[in-house]
């Protein structure tokens, strides 16, 4: 595995918010919600590419924010 700085940051950053949603999930019974913030703490080791870390992780962070209304 070759991991960048920017790799590290988004790790780093999009796994504090998979923790934030794993709690808030547990807190509404949510499970789909549950399911995105698994995934925010899981991704960052499968993808190598910065730009495409960060465009998965914005991605993954907006859709489970939206979760936490339904």
């Amino acid at each position: 595995m070759n991991f960048s700085i920017g790799s590290l940051i988004a790790g780093f950053v999009f796994g504090v918010a998979g923790i934030f949603f794993i709690k808030a999930a547990k807190r509404q019974g949510n499970l789909r919600l549950l399911c995105f913030g698994i995934a925010l703490l899981v991704y960052p080791y499968l993808v190598e590419n910065a730009y495409l870390c960060w465009a998965v992780g914005i991605a993954l962070t907006v859709i489970a924010y939206k979760q936490m209304d339904d």
